[in-house]
C-alpha cells in the first residue's frame, strides 16, 4: 500500500511511496503526531539523483523487517533536500556539532519532538558492516535512550540548540575595509593547490567554482586596475580547469559535470549530473576560453549546453534539476564502456584514434572491468603517434565520439528529476547569458530569456516567488537563494540582452529581499522569508558550498544594481552584510569567495560600459568589447527607443556611443570603438 508521499510532487519522495515505511512528509500532521505521542521523530533527507540514498533505501527502507521497527519506535519523516535546504542546512549543521564531522547524504537524524536533534548519522546498513552499526539495533538503542535517559537527552538539546544560535554571524567592531584578505586568500589557496591534478584538496574532488570564480577575478580584475593581475591566481585557476575539462568529471561524450569525482584525477565521478554545478562552469569556461582562446575550454562549454538543451530543458523553457547516477540499479552504467563493445561500433581508424584519446587502452579504470571516458591524450599528440594530420585525427575522433554516443543513447536511461527550481535555474540561467555574450553565442542568450520568462510567468506570484515548479504547479515559499541567485541572473542577463522588463522585475526582487530577508538590524539576510515557518533556528549562511552563498550572492547583486541605478537603499543593504561577514572574511578567507567579490567591488565599484545607439551597431560593437571585459566591467548595451531608469538614460544618439562609469562618475562619451576597445585590455 502506497504511504503518505504518495501525493507528493517531489520526485525524491515519489520514489519512496511504495516502501513498508509509515512516511510523512515534512508537516503538521507528523510534528503533532510525535508532540501527541511523545514519540522521536526519524528524519532522512535525501535526493533523487543520490546513489548512497538508493543503496539505503534498497537494504533499510524496502526491507520489511526494517520498516517495521521504524513503524514502532518512530514518527518517520522524509526530506527532499532540494525542495526543503531550509531543513537540510540547519539539520546538515547539527550532524556536524553531533559528531564533530562533514555530513552528506542520505542525511539520517533523530529528534526530539519538538524537532531538536539528539543523534545524527548518513548511511546506515541493514546489518552491521563499513564499521557503521546495523540499523535496526542503532535504532532500538536510539528509542531506548529517549524512553530510559530522557533528561539527558533533553539537557543535550538544550546545548544543542545554543551552539546552532551561536553558529550565527555576529556583527564585530568596525574596521576598514582593505584588500588583505585577497592576498590572504591566494595564498591558502596556494598551499591547498594539487600541482599534479589541479583543484584545491585530496579526494573526493568537488570543482567548487566559487575559489576558481576568486581566482579569475584576480587574475583579470577589470574596472581600469592599474595593477596586473594576479598570474599565480590565474595559472592555477586555469590548471584546474584544464585538468577537470580533461577527466572522467565531464561526460566526454554527451557533455556536462558530474557532481564530484571519487579520485583525485578527475577520472571517477559520482555521475549524478547536477543543474546547479553546471551553469557555474558554464561561466568559469566561458571566461577561460576568453582569456586563453584555447579549445578545450570552448569544447567543454558547448558541451554542457549541448547537455542542457538536450536533456534539461523542459518545454516551457525551464530547466529540470538532476540526472540519476544509476540506471538498472548500477551506477554509472549509462557512462562506462569496455573496449571490445567500442571496437565493435567503430572502424579500426576511429577505434585507434579513439582508443587513445579516451584511455581505452590503459587498465580500466572502473569497476567490473569497465572504462570511464576520459581525456588521456591530447588529440595532437595522437596524431603525432598515429602519423596522422591534426585534421584526419580530429576527423576520426569525431566520427568516434558521434557513434558512441549513438549507441549509448539506446542504453537504458538514469532517471532525471524533473522538478524545475528557482534557484538552480538561475544559476543556470547566469551562466547561459554570461557565456552567451562572452562567446558570441546569442542562442544561448535567447534560452536564458526563456528560462526568465518561465520563471516570471510561473514562479512568481503577488510580488513573491516560489521555490520549486513540477507538472503545472508551483509549490513552496521561496529562499534566500532564489531570490538572490535569480536577481544575479537578471543582473548578467540585462549585460547579454537588455530588455526592460527584466530591470522592472530585478527591481521589485531587491525590494523583496530587503523586505522580506534582510536583517537591517545586524545587517545581512535569513535564508528564511520572515513569514517563514518557525524552525529550531534561523540560518544567515555566508559560506560558499556546492552553490554559492545566498548571503554573498546576494549582496553582491544588490551592490551592483545600487551602483546602476544610484539607489542607496541597495549599497546599503549589500555594506551592512559585507560588515556583518567581516571578521569571518578576515580570518578565513577562502570560506567565502562570493563574499570576496562583494568586498572587492565595495573597494573599488565596478566599471559600467553604457552603450547608446541603433541596435544592429550596438551589437557590433558589443562583440568586439565583450571578450575583452575583466569580472569588475559591466557593459550594458541600450539601443534607442527604450524606456530606462534615470541612472541610466543617457541620450539616444545616431551612431554608438559609449560611456564608461565608475559608480555614479561617466567619463565623458566616446564615438570611436578602437578608443573604448583599447581601454579594456584582458590581462595576460
Amino acid at each position: 500500500m502506497p504511504n503518505r508521499l504518495a501525493t507528493e510532487a517531489s520526485p525524491y519522495l515519489l520514489q519512496h511511496a511504495d516502501n513498508p515505511v509509515e512516511w510523512y512528509p515534512w508537516g503538521q500532521e507528523a510534528l503533532d503526531k510525535a508532540r501527541r505521542e511523545s514519540k522521536p521523530i526519524l528524519l532522512s533527507i535525501g535526493y533523487s539523483a543520490c546513489h548512497w540514498c538508493h543503496v539505503m533505501a534498497h537494504e533499510c527502507f524496502e526491507d520489511a523487517e526494517v520498516a517495521a521497527a521504524m513503524n514502532r519506535l518512530f514518527v518517520n519523516i522524509k526530506v527532499d533536500r532540494e525542495e526543503r535546504p531550509d531543513l537540510d542546512q540547519i539539520y546538515q549543521s547539527a550532524h556536524q556539532l553531533l559528531t564533530q564531522r562533514g555530513g552528506g547524504w542520505p542525511l539520517t537524524v533523530f529528534l526530539t519532538p519538538d524537532q531538536t536533534p539528539f543523534f545524527a548519522g548518513t548511511y546506515f546498513p541493514k546489518t552491521p558492516r563499513h564499521q557503521l552499526p546495523g540499523f535496526i539495533d542503532l535504532m532500538e538503542n536510539i528509542a531506548r535512550a529517549w524512553h530510559e535517559r530522557r533528561g539527558e537527552v533533553l539537557a543535550q538539546n538544550e546545548a544543542v540548540r545554543d551552539a546552532l544560535a551561536r553558529q550565527q554571524p555576529a556583527p564585530g567592531a568596525q574596521q576598514a575595509l582593505n584588500d588583505a584578505p585577497f592576498a590572504d586568500a591566494v595564498r591558502d589557496l596556494a598551499q591547498a593547490f594539487d600541482p599534479v591534478w589541479g583543484g584545491f584538496s585530496r579526494a573526493p574532488k568537488f570543482p567548487r567554482p566559487g575559489e576558481l570564480f576568486f581566482l579569475l577575478r584576480q587574475a583579470n580584475p577589470g574596472k581600469g586596475a592599474a595593477q596586473a593581475g594576479n598570474a599565480q591566481a590565474r595559472d592555477m585557476a586555469l590548471f584546474s580547469l584544464r585538468k577537470m575539462a580533461s577527466g572522467g568529471v565531464v561526460d566526454q561524450l554527451g557533455g556536462g559535470f558530474c557532481r564530484y569525482s571519487v579520485d583525485e584525477q578527475w577520472a571517477i565521478p559520482h555521475f549524478e549530473k547536477m543543474l546547479y554545478d553546471n551553469g557555474p562552469l558554464l561561466h568559469l569556461y566561458a571566461d577561460a576560453w576568453a582569456l586563453t582562446g584555447e579549445a578545450l575550454f570552448k569544447d567543454t562549454a558547448e558541451g554542457i549546453v549541448a547537455w542542457l538543451l538536450r536533456e534539461m530543458r523542459a518545454p516551457d523553457g525551464g530547466f529540470y534539476s538532476a540526472l540519476d547516477a544509476d540506471s538498472e540499479g548500477h551506477e554509472g552504467k549509462f557512462y562506462v564502456w569496455t573496449p571490445d563493445a567500442a571496437r565493435a561500433l567503430l572502424s579500426a581508424e576511429e577505434y585507434a584514434v579513439a582508443a587513445l584519446v579516451y584511455g581505452f587502452d590503459a587498465p580500466p579504470n572502473f569497476e567490473n572491468a569497465r572504462w570511464n571516458p576520459i581525456l588521456a591524450r591530447s588529440l595532437n599528440a595522437v596524431a603525432a603517434e598515429l602519423e596522422l594530420d591534426d585534421a584526419a585525427a580530429a576527423e576520426l575522433l569525431d566520427s568516434a565520439r558521434a557513434k558512441l554516443f549513438a549507441a549509448r543513447e539506446a542504453r537504458v536511461r538514469p532517471g532525471r528529476d524533473d522538478k524545475q527550481l528557482t534557484s538552480w535555474n538561475a544559476l543556470m540561467i547566469g551562466g547561459l547569458a554570461h557565456a552567451g555574450r562572452v562567446m558570441g553565442r546569442p542562442d544561448w542568450v535567447e534560452t536564458a530569456h526563456a528560462a526568465i520568462d518561465f520563471l516570471h510567468a510561473k514562479l512568481w506570484r503577488d510580488g513573491r516567488l516560489l521555490a520549486s515548479y513540477k507538472h503545472g504547479a508551483a509549490r513552496l515559499n521561496a529562499y534566500l537563494d532564489d531570490y538572490a541567485f535569480l536577481l544575479d541572473a537578471l543582473l548578467e542577463t540585462m549585460q547579454a540582452g537588455y530588455r526592460e522588463a527584466d530591470m522592472a522585475w530585478a527591481r521589485e526582487l531587491a525590494d523583496a529581499l530587503l523586505a522580506h530577508f534582510e536583517d537591517p538590524d545586524a545587517g545581512g539576510f535569513f535564508f528564511t522569508s520572515h513569514d517563514h515557518e518557525t524552525l529550531i533556528t534561523r540560518p544567515k549562511p555566508g559560506y560558499d558550498n556546492a552553490t554559492p552563498s545566498g548571503n554573498g550572492v546576494a549582496a553582491f547583486a544588490l551592490q551592483r544594481l545600487g551602483h546602476l541605478l544610484g539607489e542607496t537603499r541597495y549599497l546599503d543593504a549589500s555594506a551592512r552584510c559585507l560588515r556583518l561577514f567581516q571578521t569571518p572574511l578576515s580570518q578565513q578567507p577562502i570560506g567565502y569567495p562570493t563574499l570576496l567579490a562583494v568586498l572587492d567591488e565595495a573597494l573599488l565599484p565596478p566599471r559600467a560600459i553604457l552603450l547608446r545607439g541603433p541596435a544592429a551597431a550596438l551589437r557590433e560593437w558589443s562583440a568586439v568589447l565583450n571578450p575583452k571585459l575583466g569580472a569588475g566591467d559591466m557593459l550594458l548595451a541600450l539601443p534607442n527607443g527604450l524606456d530606462l531608469p534615470a541612472a541610466l538614460a543617457k541620450p539616444e544618439a545616431d551612431r554608438p556611443t559609449a560611456w564608461v562609469c565608475s559608480g555614479m562618475a561617466c567619463q565623458a562619451p566616446q564615438t570611436d570603438l578602437a578608443a573604448v576597445s583599447a581601454a579594456l585590455p584582458v590581462t595576460a
